[in-house]
């Protein structure tokens, strides 16, 4: 079947329909792309601002409440005993304490 003359003067007009509409789907392409660029942008940049959920810390927290514990059982049972009250206060009168005289009172601004 052979292109007749009539044939080629209705598509030539009909080209310009066709490049308009195929660079409006050139168009739609790169816009949605951007869009979709900002979307996961927003998003990690919302995960960054985000608080994250802790991760699990397995027996950490517990060790820290049992040490907590002992400290203040140990606490107690010195309470009890004044006899232990008067040996620490003893230890600690017999602690010798050497203190830098210059600690604190010197600003060093050297490079």
């Amino acid at each position: 079947m052979a292109i007749q003359p009539i044939d080629l003067q209705t598509l030539f007009t009909q080209v310009d329909k066709v490049a308009k509409t195929q660079s409006a789907q050139r168009e739609g392409l790169a816009i949605q792309q951007t869009l979709e660029g900002i979307q996961i942008q927003r998003k990690t940049e919302e995960h960054i601002q985000s608080v994250n959920k802790a991760q699990d810390t397995g027996e950490g927290v517990d060790k820290v409440n049992d040490r907590r514990e002992q400290k203040h059982e140990h606490a107690k049972e010195e309470k009890k005993s004044p006899e232990n009250n008067d040996a620490n206060a003893e230890e600690i009168e017999s602690a010798v304490v050497i203190r830098d005289p210059a600690l604190g009172r010197t600003i060093d601004i050297s490079l």
